[in-house]
């Protein structure tokens, strides 16, 4: 299987698994159980999950996957963010979708999903990067709401997920990158209130992993842990609760608090909207080619 059809099919499966957590009912679920029912769809359909399914609830913009055990229950107020990503031989698609069952939310909802069929649209290859940007935040002004501006879409490279390349989410002043042939992107949107202060910030949680460095530190338990890491994920990100069924909780958290403090392995802050106001979220990962553009979380 080359890049291209392991991309196509990571494609086609997380937006078949995009859509059934869009049709599901999620109030009185917790997050623990979200996660783990989308982790074991996308196994189940013979591939694996990028990153632990992040459900990034209200003013939690992303970032956040639930905690070995977690009970934190979505309520009928909450606006989510359920944000997927599933790979094939490392080649990744990655794609999200927001969930709400409060009315005076879906126009916020609306406009993230506006905001990225419009970016999609105009994604072709020799697209810059700021004129995605552009069309982004004007379709979300045209809702009366504001676009997170500083987080954006990103490249994709077989198991990099944030492969060097950002698509902004507003119109940005001065040089941009044109959009290459046979490439891979994500353009996801991110939007808040009108008066949400439209930055994000970092939270004191932190609950997603992804190796840094290989290098010994000689503590064998450690050093062991850190190979584990390695077999299973790569330089992919994960979550402390895919590694309980090998290790005591207590013996992971011990372990990654280690190789965080060595520099083995990065700790990734959720990110909240910097005025406490909801955001929501819509997410397509794109290829550009010579012949035209396939969207293929669609």
């Amino acid at each position: 299987m080359d890049s291209l059809d392991s991309y196509l099919r990571a494609g086609r499966i997380a937006s078949e698994v995009r859509e059934n957590a869009r049709r599901k009912y999620h109030v009185g679920s917790t997050l623990l159980q979200i996660c783990e029912s989308i982790e074991h769809e996308i196994k189940s359909k013979t591939a694996e999950p990028a990153f632990p399914v992040n459900v990034s609830l209200n003013e939690i913009a992303a970032h956040y996957t639930a905690e070995p055990g977690d009970q934190t229950v979505v309520k009928d107020g909450d606006i989510l963010k359920i944000d997927i990503g599933v790979q094939i031989q490392g080649y990744i698609a990655d794609t999200a979708v927001t969930v709400c069952y409060d009315p005076k939310h879906e126009g916020l909802v609306r406009a993230a999903e506006a905001a990225l069929s419009e970016a999609v649209r105009i994604a072709r290859v020799g697209t810059k990067s700021g004129d995605i940007g552009k069309i982004i935040e004007s379709t979300i002004a045209k809702f009366g709401y504001r676009p997170i501006q500083n987080l954006s879409g990103h490249s994709l490279q077989q198991y990099t997920i944030h492969a060097g390349r950002s698509i902004p989410n507003i119109r940005t002043i001065g040089s941009s990158f044109s959009l290459a042939a046979n490439e891979a992107y994500a353009i996801e949107p991110f939007v808040t209130t009108k008066d949400g202060h439209g930055v994000v910030y970092e939270g004191r949680i932190r609950n997603i992993y992804g190796i840094t460095s290989r290098k010994p530190v000689k503590e064998p338990d450690a050093d062991e842990f850190l190979e584990k890491i390695w077999e299973r994920f790569r330089t992919l990100p994960f979550a402390l609760r895919w590694m309980t069924d090998i290790y005591e909780e207590k013996k992971v958290r011990q372990l990654a608090d280690l190789l965080v403090r060595k520099r083995n392995i990065h700790a990734y802050p959720i990110l909240v909207e910097g005025n406490g106001k909801v955001v929501s979220q819509a997410e397509h990962t794109i290829i550009t080619k010579d012949t035209g553009t396939d969207i293929i979380t669609l």
